[in-house]
């Protein structure tokens, strides 16, 4: 009987044990120092986890696993962001509930995450979707509302009749649905929205001095957007009526030469002149169906707009500019009309081009640029601008601001791109508002003791026929309420999904609390967030309306820090090859096989290319096109975490994900790459374990080889740990195996090898301390410390070259003196073949690096 590495029979072994003894469960203990590590919680779906995944909950792992052994008080925990569209779909579909789908989810994902190993404490788990946690998720609202935060407004939105449901903008193109190409309409509806505009500028400032990757922090300044201008009014030709426009350049206002309203601007009907009345009607009918987004990416491919045959008085030249209506300008961004300067504006010059409007310079372009081929966008002198010409930008901007002022024309303003959140969903599934309509009209919110508000039992999860959400289906009994003894409706409306991942962090820290959210005591000990691992997909939104979240509880002395995650790292995504025949039918990859030859050509399915040099064939022979990218259900792509724990254990899967790459690129998955993993492992096993007893190799004596590379490796772990550099450690502890040539070391140093390597692979790491006969877990076991003076060779390899070309090596004490070097090197064998007949012209002596003998025929 062979006593080989079985990770089957290990890893179902020690899962057991931490389980039973609690071993992960997080302890606020004063006496300890506290780690908070955090990965963005998943959203399950049917298709369940895939090898993408445990990435960024390895990396999270790790570095909890060496806190816990450096002595911290260590919260890992785990969650699930469960409400959303997908099992509202699912649910549709199947004839089920939506929460009877979720929780098999869950229970499917809790079961892959549990069979991986990962130290989560899941005596905290959460999910958003269950009563006990939306109950806080409302609580939080009614805290937004109490603040002035929340609040109703008619806002247009993209309605979708054949679906029933309000879209995002991301979701609208050309008028309609990307996943169905239903067409979408701009509807104004009453809406939730957060005023999250009052905390721009906390939202930008605290940016800094947060550990988080520059990307992001510059994607989070984008969105916000603050820039610095100012607001001025135009007058209209004729009329009592004007405009306001918001600039960052109003030292070009003297070469404005027409004016842009949005279709949405409610003096568009106003001022259009009867000629024009048509053309404008038709343009602001078709632009009333285009989302944003669709309307700013269509800008930017085609200008379009429509003459409305009024005209704006310019308040500081008094020239006339045409008014248009375009749909590049957005009535939900600044004041839903611009001033348009083509001159020294890209977009403002390609619409007047096409549109056959004058340009006119303000700003001195350099010589030779032609302004009207061209928009000179770089600074320069005033000029065509009156008494303002000659002046720099910077003076010109000061002066005519304090003049604007001066005149009543204009005022200074600070502008920010961040609009409010529109936070209601007209979806079945997700939080209900803790809010109801009294019958005179009042909105007020309910009483603090009824909640939580569950969600009521429907027999649709559609909106109704009149548009109205889903739990307008309820039946009467949960519909009509009272607030304070006064009749009232409950509000219908649901809350996005980002409503319980903007502060699930925090409930973790107090997860069983049925009193509050969690007690400020244990948020105080363990905020905030120390390290935070997700996707850079979470870059802006999420991440945003958490930070904002956080800060009215900070404002509400609720929490005590500024921001809810002091360090952020975005891992990076692990793609898969998918295989996809031209009628668009995907393989699975092991069914396809590669074939190379010259002379066939195969017409590629997605980019139209041809494919000479290689082609790939499914097991029926038909031609199929490879791609890279995401793994999906849809793609057949999808690799199961659970069926590579199968083939090789967790542990391997583990550190194949580590070892791809640094974690923040983008790495291809290839799941033989998981063998040699498994070789390194199966070494590490036979070094401690003989195969053929199944008993623990006696410890031994270390040698100064494998002394050495064991604190290269102790070192390399630790450093990597702090880092964030989790695949160079592996390389090292391999080293470490090479060195030791199959002998065992000395107890402590096997030991300090062990613990190290169960940060990585726990479930071998707990085997082999448990058989070194240590009654207490690894878990808890100190990290080791690595010995600098470890790190230096007691020899040193030396080149030996004749003629400058390698000859021969000598590894020597490394204080070896010169005249020894030269002896030792001229009496290899080889160098003694290259000395023959040779006359040694010079020796050359670099201690501890190199001997170069160099020569010239001898005489005679």
């Amino acid at each position: 009987m062979q006593y080989r590495y079985d990770p089957a029979q290990i890893e179902p072994k020690w899962q057991t044990a931490w389980e039973d003894q609690q071993v992960f469960r997080a302890v606020e203990d004063p006496t300890k120092p506290k780690f908070y590590g955090l990965v963005m919680f998943p959203y399950p779906s049917g298709a369940g986890l895939h090898v993408g995944h445990p990435e960024s909950y390895t990396a999270v792992d790790i570095v909890c696993r060496q806190r816990r052994m450096k002595g911290y008080a260590v919260l890992n925990p785990i969650g699930f962001d469960a409400f959303g569209l997908p099992a509202e779909r699912a649910a549709m579909r199947e004839n089920r509930h939506p929460a009877e789908i979720t929780r098999l989810w869950i229970q499917n994902f809790r079961h892959q995450l549990k069979r991986l190993g990962f130290s989560f404490d899941w005596s905290r788990e959460i999910s958003t979707c269950e009563p006990d946690y939306y109950r806080w998720t409302q609580w939080i609202f009614l805290k937004l509302h109490e603040q002035g935060l929340a609040y109703l407004a008619e806002v247009p939105v993209n309605w979708c009749p054949a679906q029933g449901t309000v879209l995002a903008n991301e979701e609208v193109v050309d008028g309609k649905y990307v996943e169905t190409g239903d067409p979408v309409e701009r509807r104004v509806m009453k809406q939730w929205m957060l005023r999250i505009t009052k905390y721009a500028e906390r939202l930008l400032n605290d940016l800094d001095g947060l550990d988080w990757p520059e990307g992001v922090l510059e994607m989070q300044r984008q969105w916000i957007g603050r820039s610095e201008g100012a607001e001025v009014r135009f007058g209209v030709e004729g009329s009592d009526e004007g405009f306001t426009i918001y600039t960052t350049r109003p030292d070009t206002l003297f070469g404005v030469t027409y004016c842009v309203l949005a279709p949405e601007h409610p003096l568009v009907a106003q001022l259009t002149t009867a000629d024009r009345r048509e053309a404008v009607e038709a343009y602001v009918t078709a632009a009333r169906n285009r989302s944003d987004m669709d309307r700013q990416l269509a800008a930017e491919r085609e200008k379009t707009g429509v003459f409305t045959g009024a005209y704006a008085v310019n308040p500081v030249s008094g020239e006339r500019a045409p008014i248009w209506v375009a749909d590049y300008v957005l009535m939900t961004y600044g004041t839903g009309a611009i001033m348009a300067v083509p001159a020294h504006d890209e977009r403002d010059h390609a619409f007047a081009r096409k549109m056959g409007l004058p340009i006119v310079p303000v700003i001195t372009p350099p010589e030779g640029h032609d302004i009207h081929a061209a928009a000179w966008t770089g600074d320069g002198a005033a000029l065509n601008s009156g008494a303002y010409d000659g002046l720099s930008a910077a003076e010109f901007k000061a002066r005519i601001l304090n003049d604007l002022e001066s005149s009543g024309a204009g005022k200074r303003k600070v502008n920010y791109k961040l609009r409010d959140w529109l936070f209601s969903r007209q979806r079945y599934w997700g939080e209900p508002f803790p809010m109801a309509h009294l019958d005179d009209g009042e909105v007020v919110p309910v009483p603090l003791d009824v909640l939580p508000v569950t969600l009521p039992h429907v027999d649709e999860y559609k909106p109704t026929d009149d548009g109205q959400p889903p739990l307008a289906r309820a039946e009467e009994a949960w519909l009509r309420t009272t607030v304070n003894g006064r009749p009232a409706t409950r509000e219908t409306n649901t809350m996005p999904q980002w409503a319980g991942s903007c502060w699930y962090y925090l409930r973790y820290m107090d997860a069983f609390n049925q009193d509050m959210p969690f007690s400020p005591e244990k948020e105080r000990f363990w905020g905030p967030v120390d390290l935070y691992i997700g996707g850079v997909e979470h870059a802006v939104l999420h991440l945003l309306y958490a930070r904002f979240w956080h800060k009215v509880l900070f404002d509400c002395g609720l929490v005590h820090t500024k921001e809810p995650f002091t360090r952020l790292f975005n891992q990076g995504m692990i793609l898969a090859y998918a295989y996809r025949e031209p009628s668009g039918k995907y393989h699975r990859p092991e069914t396809v096989e590669r074939r190379v030859g010259k002379g066939v050509k195969i017409l590629s399915a997605w980019t139209k290319d041809e494919v000479e040099t290689e082609w790939f064939v499914t097991d029926t022979e038909i031609a199929v096109e490879q791609r890279i990218g995401k793994m999906g259900k849809s793609l057949n792509n999808s690799v199961d975490p659970l069926d590579i724990v199968a083939m090789y254990g967790a542990d391997t899967l583990r550190i194949y994900e580590m070892f791809m790459g640094p974690l923040e690129q983008v790495k291809p998955w290839q799941t033989q790459g998981c063998e040699g993993v498994h070789r390194f492992l199966s070494r590490v096993w036979r070094l401690f374990v003989n195969e053929e007893t199944g008993e623990t190799r006696p410890f031994g004596e270390t040698s100064p080889e494998v002394r050495r590379a064991l604190h290269f490796a102790i070192k390399e772990a630790s450093d990597g740990v702090e880092a964030l550099r989790f695949n160079t450690p592996v390389s090292k502890m391999m080293e470490v195996v090479n060195a030791c040539k199959g002998e065992v070391p000395a107890r402590e140093d096997a030991e300090a090898f062990v613990k190290i390597l169960s940060a990585w692979a726990p479930h071998l790491g707990e085997e082999l301390w448990a058989r070194f006969g240590n009654a207490e877990l690894i878990t808890f076991a100190p990290w080791p410390a690595w010995d600098p003076a470890a790190l230096v060779a007691d020899t040193v390899n030396v080149a030996v070259q004749v003629q400058g070309k390698l000859r021969g090596q000598l590894e020597l004490p490394k204080d070896t003196d010169g005249p020894a070097l030269v002896a030792l090197a001229r009496a290899l064998p080889n160098v003694q073949k290259h000395l023959d007949g040779m006359e040694i012209v010079k020796e050359v002596v670099v201690p501890g690096r190199l001997v170069n003998f160099v020569v010239r025929p001898a005489k005679g």
